[in-house]
């Protein structure tokens, strides 16, 4: 399990903060909603960048 959420952890944060999103959405605060949509983009970019950057 622990080496699951090494290897996925940043998908699975990614999925909350973009039902996150969703939910200010649903629940009429447009601007917030817009402004949380763009961390699942930066935390997925992120991760991608620190994993390329890693030696072993």
């Amino acid at each position: 399990m622990k080496k699951f959420i090494y290897k996925w952890y940043p998908i699975i944060l990614a999925f909350i903060c973009l039902l996150y999103s969703v939910g200010l959405g649903l629940l009429g605060m447009e601007k917030e909603a817009e402004y949380s949509a763009h961390w699942p983009g930066t935390i997925l970019l992120f991760a991608i960048a620190i994993r390329q950057r890693r030696t072993t």
